[in-house]
């Protein structure tokens, strides 16, 4: 500390940390009495802004990483409460409250598959006080929809992404393929007969369908539904024979013997359901499609807060209490870095993007 005074022309205090002014704010006269001069009035500003640097580089004015948060935090889901994305906004919320001291308050607004919110969350103050959990439809939604009001790569900061749940290819009992590289036999060998169920037009099921389609080059004919429950339940009633979904959404059918799952379309197996194959394992390669939900912040909160958000979710996922949630409803932690959830997002943009145009898909 003596060496900083004396670099910046200050004097260390006797007690206490920091320096202050080797000039004086009053010099003697000859006769001894107190005469402040003009050129030290003039200094003074300067003197005292040297002061609060130092003060500063000493660490003496506490981060904002400490001092964050001081007041509840929103956290926006862009769809209806009760689904994948909403249940896992509100798992990371109840942690993060837990730790930081301050509500993490989730907010639902629905509409335009997440873009109504996203486009509010861009325009929101970047101070860490309103934050957004997202699925992969953040991602997609600039290559599918006309227009959208955000752009995920200048418009937020990423956080983390929280977990990853994979596509699962499901069939009616009644359906004779038990594997994909049959089922696809199977469409080839009945041109235009057979069609598939997916949540929505743009979803991951609906775009991880269609790279399987174009892959192959099948006659299979999209039935949108309004969500993956009544995309199940098709399938399980005969209606529509093939359904595509994000595990969460088939489990429980599964599980009960109301539909057969054929392949999931992940790197590796699930383990709620081991017995299930990859469609790598089957031979079908490059299929890959995982439902994606992470925590962004609007573009230009401070690194200081985004950091200290992403250990904190690193933390949380590393639960036992919070794996076993997630993987009740049939996600897998991940809790990455923000480079790392950055880097992920320009993926999936690039790769549903082409899914997107090469499908001729458009949402007006």
């Amino acid at each position: 500390m003596q060496a900083c005074c004396a670099t910046f022309g200050l004097r260390e205090p006797a007690f206490g940390k920091g320096c202050f002014p080797l000039v004086p704010t009053a010099l003697l006269t000859d006769d001894g009495s107190n005469k402040t001069t003009s050129r030290e009035s003039a200094a003074m500003p300067v003197l005292h802004g040297i002061l609060a640097v130092v003060l500063l580089l000493a660490g003496i004015a506490p981060s904002l990483a400490q001092t964050y948060p001081s007041r509840p935090v929103r956290v926006v889901v862009g769809f209806t409460a009760g689904g994948p994305t909403d249940v896992i906004a509100r798992i990371v919320a109840q942690k993060l409250s837990d730790s930081l001291g301050q509500q993490f308050v989730v907010e639902n607004i629905a509409g335009a598959g997440g873009n109504t919110a996203a486009g509010q969350v861009a325009r929101a103050a970047a101070d860490g006080y309103t934050i957004m959990a997202i699925s992969t439809g953040f991602m997609v939604n600039p290559s599918l929809y006309a227009k959208v009001p955000y752009d995920p790569m200048k418009d937020f900061s990423a956080i983390s992404l929280v977990a990853v749940s994979p596509n699962v290819v499901v069939v009616n009992p009644q359906v004779p393929a038990k594997t994909l590289p049959e089922l696809v036999q199977l469409i080839r060998d009945n041109p235009g007969k057979y069609s598939y169920a997916g949540p929505g037009v743009g979803s991951t099921p609906h775009l991880g369908a269609e790279l399987f389609r174009l892959t192959y080059k099948l006659d299979l004919v999209h039935v949108p539904f309004n969500g993956a429950a009544p995309a199940v339940q098709a399938t399980v009633g005969g209606h529509t024979p093939i359904a595509f979904t994000a595990l969460p959404s088939s489990f429980a059918a599964i599980q009960a013997g109301q539909v057969r799952a054929l392949g999931l379309a992940a790197s590796a197996r699930a383990p709620t359901i081991p017995d299930v194959q990859t469609f790598a394992e089957q031979g079908v390669k490059d299929q890959e499609a995982d439902t994606l939900t992470g925590i962004v912040a609007p573009a230009g909160t401070p690194k200081e807060i985004v950091a200290l958000l992403s250990r904190e979710i690193a933390r949380a996922a590393a639960q036992a209490e919070v794996k076993q949630k997630l993987e009740t409803l049939g996600f897998t932690p991940v809790a990455n870095t923000p480079d790392e959830f950055t880097a992920r997002i320009k993926v999936e943009m690039e790769k549903w993007g082409k899914v997107v145009r090469d499908a001729n898909l458009r949402i007006e």
